[in-house]
Parts: structure tokens; C-alpha cells; sequence
């Protein structure tokens, strides 16, 4: 069930952007495809309206930056991110941050059925009908499972370094941030790694914030502008900074698949081996908060 109506375009236009995702795709299903070649080209013929070799003739600075293979992405300076693996997706990273800033990605009746092609070929698993606004940023793509039917709205950082699942229907709303890694408050660099999960039907709403390891039941939500550092139990609704489950949705019994109270966690992994230990707790309250209050008692 959708509040959203279909909107159609003239069918010689469909008809031709069809045919540019078929092709998109198949060159992508070749083995012998030469990724970096093929998204430079693409992001030519969007950004320039010329191809590749034109490009290089006559702007070599704008050339050199169609091509992901001159260009470098945080996530290369991350010890945990796997070299093979990134340079696998890398240009259809570049791809897919580009063409958002052109008209073709601006056009949710070509952009959004691009970036579902591009998933298909970045992500360790998409489902179907994947629909994915644009400005959407990934730290290195390969690490995102996600599920059937599953919406991302605009502007939104999913960190997947350290593994996302967007679960069947689950709804990410615009300038959400999801994170998979944390930092120790005392060693910037000793980085945990910890699997973020967000449950089937669950919504996380405007402006919002999933830390590292969090696990959003089955239709929980989080409300705007809160902050999860922790979980949110089926049908509950968190809210506020940190947030906290105040509320549930009347429903009627339904079958649950994600549980943060019985779900089975991945474990955690260290990124930096110069901190292979778990981190210890490094904080303690304020003074303030230690000390205990004094018993008030009525006047009179």
C-alpha cells in the first residue's frame, strides 16, 4: 500500500532511457567490462554531452575527473576498508555521486531505476523494487544488505563500513545519518566496527541518527531529530536525544523477524590493529551527576 500515484512520460522517452539502463546493465554483467572505462564514458555523455575521447582532446582536466581511477574516496584511507573489494565498486560509486548532480539524476523517472542498476552491481545484496532518492552517500557500497521494497529519501549517510541491513520495506527518510563504526572517546583511532540493522517496515524519520550497532525492530520508528545509541523493540517509537522508546503502534499481532531483544548480533571487529582489544568503558559521570541529591522535604 503507497500514497504515491504513478506518473508517466512519453513513451518515446521511456523507451530510450530503457534502453540505456538495459545496456548500463549488461555491460556491468560482463566480466570483461572495464568498470572505470565504462563509468567514465557514461559521466562524459551526462556531465559534457561528449564522449570520453573527446573529453580528453579537448578538456583533459574535466577528462581526469570523469575517471574514478584519479580521484580518491575516504574510505581508501580506512585500514578497514577491503582494497579489492572498493576498487571493485569505485567507479560506480563515482557514477552514482556524479550522475545525482546532473539532470539525469535530478529525474526520479531515470534516476531512480539508475541508481537500482548500480546497486545491483555495488551492494552485497539488493532486493526488489530498490528506490534510492538522490544524494545518497555510502562509505564503501559493498557492505549495504537491503532488502525488498526498501526506500531511501534524499541526502541521507548510510556508513557501511561497518555493515547496514535495510530490511523488507523499512523507510529512510531525508538527512538521516546510519553509522556502522564508532571511535574510543580517548584514542581517535581505536575504531569498533558494529553491525547496524533496521528491521522490516521500521521508519527512520527526518533528521535523525542511528549510531554504530543499533538494531531497529520490525515497524519501530525513530522520531525527527533524535539520536539511537541503542534499540528500538517492535512497533515501539523512539524519541529525542538519546532516544528513548516511549510510545508503541497499535497493531494487531504480526509475525516479527527483526527483534532487538532476541536478535543475533554480529560480533564486533576492530579496524585499527594497533587496537585489537575491545575498548574498556573510558568514561564516568560528572561530578554533579555522582553526587547524591538531597532529600527535599515539604514546608509547613
Amino acid at each position: 500500500m503507497t500514497w504515491l500515484k504513478p506518473v508517466e512520460i512519453g513513451q518515446d522517452a521511456q523507451a530510450t532511457y530503457n534502453e540505456f539502463l538495459r545496456d548500463l546493465d549488461a555491460r556491468l554483467s560482463d566480466p570483461g567490462t572495464d568498470r572505470f572505462e565504462l563509468a567514465a564514458g557514461v559521466l562524459s555523455e551526462l556531465m559534457y554531452g561528449r564522449s570520453v575521447e573527446q573529453l580528453r582532446a579537448d578538456a583533459p582536466l574535466a577528462a581526469l575527473n570523469v575517471d574514478a581511477r584519479n580521484v580518491t574516496f575516504e574510505a581508501e584511507y580506512y585500514m578497514a576498508t577491503d582494497t579489492e573489494a572498493f576498487t571493485r565498486v569505485k567507479p560506480l560509486l563515482w557514477l552514482w555521486k556524479n550522475a545525482d548532480l546532473t539532470p539525469v539524476g535530478q529525474n526520479p523517472v531515470l534516476g531512480i531505476p539508475l541508481r537500482r542498476v548500480l546497486a545491483g552491481h555495488v551492494f552485497r545484496r539488493v532486493g526488489r523494487d530498490f528506490k534510492c532518492w538522490q544524494n545518497v552517500e555510502f562509505s564503501v557500497g559493498y557492505n549495504m544488505e537491503v532488502g525488498n521494497d526498501v526506500v531511501v529519501h534524499r541526502h541521507v549517510l548510510l556508513d557501511d563500513i561497518g555493515g547496514i541491513e535495510l530490511h523488507d520495506n523499512a523507510s529512510i527518510s531525508d538527512y538521516v545519518n546510519v553509522y556502522s563504526h564508532t571511535h574510543s572517546v580517548l584514542d581517535g583511532p581505536d575504531v569498533t566496527l558494529r553491525r547496524t540493522v533496521i528491521g522490516r517496515g521500521a521508519r527512520v524519520t527526518y533528521h535523525s541518527t542511528v549510531l554504530a550497532g543499533s538494531v531497529i525492530s520490525d515497524d519501530a520508528m525513530l522520531a525527527t531529530h533524535a539520536l539511537l545509541r541503542g534499540d528500538i523493540p517492535p512497533h515501539g517509537i523512539a524519541m529525542g536525544v538519546p532516544a528513548r522508546t516511549t510510545r508503541f503502534k497499535v497493531r494487531e499481532p504480526q509475525e516479527v523477524h527483526v527483534d532487538s531483544r532476541s536478535f543475533v548480533r554480529a560480533a564486533d571487529r576492530k579496524a585499527n590493529p594497533e587496537f585489537p582489544d575491545p575498548t574498556p568503558n573510558q568514561t564516568r559521570l560528572s561530578d554533579e551527576q555522582e553526587q547524591p541529591r538531597p532529600l527535599v522535604t515539604g514546608q509547613g
